[in-house]
């Protein structure tokens, strides 16, 4: 039993261990020769965050009509974005009206970003 522990811990490498030397005799860890650091990773982290807690918050507060408005004007859910004109004509209701379920509900998902402390991000 022990044969096979030491068996797997015997292909374990440290990602601190050198593993060589740079041009100027500087040792190399694998880490360094590995490491990717994409100054934007935290920015997907929280866009990626924030989108979640988007569609969470849109299900949650919102209306059917004004998820679907809003859906519908910002391309959610993978689809293409329409004009205010397009929706209405879409939905049989007046353009002046889309407007108005727009705004409110756009209204109420800041709030909703506000009171969570998500706006400042």
């Amino acid at each position: 039993m022990m044969f096979r522990a030491r068996k797997k811990s015997a292909r374990d490498v440290s990602l601190y261990e050198p593993i060589g030397t740079d041009r100027e005799g500087n040792e190399i860890s694998l880490l360094d020769v590995i490491e990717y650091a994409d100054p934007e990773i935290p920015e997907k982290i929280d866009l990626k965050d924030n989108t979640v807690y988007l569609y969470e918050v849109m299900h949650q507060i919102l209306t059917a009509r004004e998820r679907q408005v809003l859906t519908m004007r910002y391309g959610l859910y993978g689809r293409q974005s329409v004009t205010q004109r397009e929706t209405a004509a879409i939905l049989g209701i007046s353009r002046s009206y889309v407007s108005r379920i727009e705004k409110t509900a756009v209204q109420k998902l800041q709030k909703a970003f506000e009171k969570s402390g998500r706006s400042e991000r």
